[in-house]
């Protein structure tokens, strides 16, 4: 895909039957897809969705039982937490070999050299190598922003109210009942209740 986009922008960018308009935004997107910065931020993308892509099918479907999907959300949480703490080498990797393979890329910059900034420059942070900042504030804040994106949305407190009243489900022929849980799900909603 990534070659059929390039060739796609390539030809764009020469032809004389675009417009002048035309020609400078393929061009300019065509800078932009042979960054580092791009492909960088291609492939951690991609290895994110891998993980959210599978919860966000199974929450589409309306038949969804609420226990799977909360299993699901679990899995998606560990999944990226998981990715977080131990994925920072193999996608550095896979970067650099998607690089390597495609030649004509902008150069991989030298990761152990400063990375300077006009924003962290003026509020005079402390200077940083490249492969900090794109460990730490691109993949490691995109990481946390995503987990806490689910965490809030799924919070223990939700996941554990919709657990409970899955006992509740007549659907599911009560097959989830169980006194012990309805009455903690009572306690837990006459707190909020009242």
């Amino acid at each position: 895909m990534y070659n059929a986009t390039r060739s796609v922008l390539e030809k764009i960018a020469i032809d004389r039957r675009a417009t002048y308009s035309q020609r400078g935004d393929a061009n300019s997107a065509l800078k932009k897809l042979l960054t580092f910065d791009f492909v960088f931020i291609l492939h951690m993308m991609q290895g994110l969705m891998g993980y959210t892509d599978v919860l966000c099918r199974a929450l589409q479907y309306k038949s969804q039982n609420i226990l799977n999907a909360m299993d699901l959300v679990a899995a998606t949480k560990s999944s990226i937490q998981e990715f977080r703490d131990s994925g920072w080498e193999g996608l550095l990797q896979k970067v650099l070999l998607f690089c390597n393979k495609h030649d004509t890329l902008t150069l991989v910059p030298d990761m152990n050299a400063t990375y300077s900034n006009i924003i962290r420059s003026r509020r005079n942070k402390d200077i940083v190598s490249v492969e900090h900042h794109y460990r730490a504030d691109v993949f490691t804040a995109t990481m946390d922003q995503q987990l806490h994106e689910l965490n809030s949305r799924f919070s223990e407190q939700t996941t554990e109210l919709l657990i409970l009243s899955m006992a509740l489900n007549p659907s599911s022929g009560y097959k989830h009942f169980n006194v012990e849980k309805n009455c903690h799900l009572a306690e837990i909603l006459s707190q909020r209740l009242f």
